[in-house]
């Protein structure tokens, strides 16, 4: 089995330069929401409650080779990590993203997606464990 590689362009090494949470994006939305901290609170806990779910979705899907079940997986995760301004894990999805978007067509998923999962998954698992904390700490 091929593992793909992450890109040579130093990408592995953004992901770690990259913050946790954005805060700005925070504040943000609370704006959006007019300043209603219930809301806002609501929000941010739906986020952490699902983001388990969604990651361990994803890691499923890779390692059983569910081209189009990881696909969308890897979106949901990535969008609504973006509307929370988790930036490392909406990185990390994206980059899972493109990999999926540019394996061979040839290629048989039950063969390429279970090497993406290898190749970032832990990294996944990880930023999304450090981004509950901090979401938490937010919640306080």
């Amino acid at each position: 089995m091929t593992t793909p590689a992450r890109s040579g362009t130093g990408e592995e090494n953004k992901d770690h330069n990259l913050p946790l949470l954005d805060p700005s994006v925070l504040e943000r939305l609370r704006d959006e929401l007019d300043g209603d901290e219930g809301i806002w609170m609501i929000f941010i806990r739906n986020f952490i409650a699902q983001l388990p779910g969604r990651t361990e979705r994803l890691r499923h899907t890779l390692t059983t080779g569910d081209a189009k079940g990881a696909m969308d997986a890897v979106l949901s995760l990535r969008t609504s990590s973006q509307m929370v301004g988790a930036e490392r894990l909406a990185n990390l999805a994206l980059q899972v993203e493109q990999a999926l978007r540019s394996r061979p067509p040839d290629a048989a998923p039950a063969t390429v997606l279970p090497g993406i999962a290898v190749v970032y998954h832990a990294d996944i698992r990880r930023s999304a464990e450090r981004t509950i904390d901090i979401l938490e700490a937010q919640l306080d």
